[in-house]
Formats: structure tokens, sequence, C-alpha cells
């Protein structure tokens, strides 16, 4: 795996993103739980820089909101985050550079992939815990509670990426 000093810092700005976004959301009192702001710079980074970027970047997110500003819970909700995002990263990274270059179909396979383990995650770490983790729970809090967070996601992610790209393809010329 080659990294480059541009990608990485790349990485970064998306990262910080994911902490600074996040937190203002909290401080200003916006439902984050409801908006997802950590997932976009997650989803971008995998887009824009690549698979690898956006699962490292997918993993730390959460970790470094929860050590910094103690949301989410470290566990469980920051651990299956951390595997959820990371799946977003690598997955959007993965179908959009190396699959396909259809920005939606990866972006929603993506999606679903992120939201199937933290399914799993939570399913297993709330096991650990003693406690249970209905399907019915699941549904709830990864399509239904989240729906203008996921509508927000369909709408911005492609914008972004669409004019990174020609922005690129411009700086060609």
């Amino acid at each position: 795996m080659f990294y480059n000093a541009k990608d990485i810092v790349k990485s970064g700005m998306f990262l910080a993103l994911g902490v600074l976004i996040t937190y203002t959301f909290h401080l200003t009192g916006i439902a984050a739980k409801a908006l997802l702001p950590m997932h976009i710079p997650v989803l971008l980074c995998g887009f824009i820089v690549g698979p690898q970027y956006g699962l490292i970047v997918g993993f730390l997110t959460p970790l470094l909101n929860s050590l910094l500003t103690g949301m989410p819970q470290i566990y469980p909700s920051g651990i299956s985050m951390s595997l959820e995002l990371a799946t977003y990263g690598l997955v959007s990274g993965w179908m959009y550079k190396v699959r396909n270059k259809n920005i939606m179909i990866s972006l929603i396979v993506s999606m679903l992939s992120g939201r199937i383990v933290l399914g799993i995650a939570n399913y297993i770490l709330l096991g650990f815990s003693g406690k249970q983790y209905l399907f019915q729970a699941f549904l709830m809090s990864a399509f239904v509670n989240v729906i203008w967070g996921i509508a927000i996601q369909l709408i911005i992610i492609p914008l972004v990426v669409k004019a990174v790209e020609k922005q690129r393809e411009a700086s060609k010329n």
C-alpha cells in the first residue's frame, strides 16, 4: 500500500472535519444523532482520497470524537460507529475508484454496508453487556430516526464529489 503526503494531508482534513462538524452540532444543540455529521467527511474521504484512507479516517473519527468530547460514548456506540464508518470509507472508495464511477450506486452500497456492520457490531457488543439488540431497534436507529441525515448525504456527497472532480480536471488543463 502506497501512501503519499497529499493524501495523508487530505485525510487529516477529513478527520478534523469529522470532529469539528460533530462538535459544532453538539455545541449548538443541532440533532447530530439524526443528521449524521460524522458520516459526511468519512464518505467524502473514501470517494476523494481512496478506500484505505476512508477506512482509517472512518475508524478514527468516532473514537477521536469520543476521546475529545465524550460523544459518542466509547462503549458500545463509539466502537460500533468506528466499525460502521470504517466500512463507509472503505466501501465508498473501493466501489467508486475500483469498481465503477457511479457516485449514487457507490454511496448507497457503502451506506447499506456500513449500517449492516453497525447492526452486527451493536448486536455483538450489547450481547457482551447482557443486553438485547432487536431487529426493530436496528431498523429504527439505522434508517428511520436518521432519514434526514441519509437524505442530506444523498444530496451533498454527489455534489461535492462532482465539484472536486471538476476542479481536478480543470487543474490538469
